[in-house]
């Protein structure tokens, strides 16, 4: 007998203060047993197409993106999901979280916190602590003076984490991801790009794990590609 945890799923979508479009806000969790094996994902109603396609930030890599804000309560549920799940891809597959504002200026501080804390190398040891402290502690952490002040009583030199988060290294990976959310014309998050041209939609997925293995199998399609362009453009294929 399999004994599974399951959290009932309820959608609901938010308007961002000075956004046209709707943000998605799934508050979703995933069985805790393994998804079922399904077929190969289908355009359309598991994935859709970047138009037009953008370039992978590391070249070589197939490289899976997660659009996400700490302020995002869907994005909040997701993360025990995805966070595990992205450790496990394959060598040829690089993951990178890129932090969402859409106008929202207690989101954008909070993509700020994310590049300060990734530059000090504190990433992985707050990201899980960051989601508890807004979503679960429901602690305001809105602007520079509440995010420092948190930070440093998770023990973070608190000098060391403001000069990071008013850095020109960190103003520019905020804007860069700024022009990523407009390249791929991110709309609701969580997000999820593979390779640069697919989307994942699963609009009939009930649980994370499903979102997850459509994932797993675009990443697939998309090591498939690269084999069959190398194939292509190898010499053989062109006498």
């Amino acid at each position: 007998m399999v004994l599974a945890e399951q959290r009932v799923i309820a959608a609901a979508r938010i308007r961002v203060p000075g956004v046209r479009a709707w943000v998605l806000v799934l508050a979703a969790a995933i069985l805790s047993i393994p998804p079922i094996a399904r077929a190969d994902a289908a355009l359309g109603s598991d994935y859709a197409l970047v138009e037009p396609p953008q370039a992978p930030q590391t070249p070589g890599k197939i490289e899976v993106i997660e659009f996400f804000s700490f302020g995002c309560p869907a994005c909040n549920v997701f993360h025990p999901d995805v966070d595990p799940w992205s450790k496990t891809l394959a060598r040829d597959v690089v993951f990178v979280r890129v932090p969402v504002g859409f106008g929202h200026p207690a989101w954008q501080n909070l993509a700020k916190t994310f590049y300060a804390l990734q530059s000090i190398g504190a990433e992985d040891r707050l990201n899980n602590a960051l989601f508890h402290a807004i979503h679960d502690e429901h602690v305001a952490l809105t602007d520079a003076g509440s995010i420092t002040a948190w930070v440093t009583r998770q023990g973070i030199d608190g000098k060391e984490f403001s000069q990071a988060y008013d850095s020109f290294a960190v103003a520019t990976k905020t804007t860069r991801a700024e022009q990523l959310v407009s390249a791929y014309k991110v709309l609701e998050i969580p997000t999820l790009i593979v390779d640069g041209k697919y989307r994942v939609v699963a609009a009939k997925a009930t649980t994370n794990a499903e979102w997850l293995a459509i994932a797993d199998q675009l990443i697939a399609k998309a090591r498939q590609d690269k084999a069959l362009k190398s194939k292509t453009a190898s010499p053989e294929a062109r006498r």
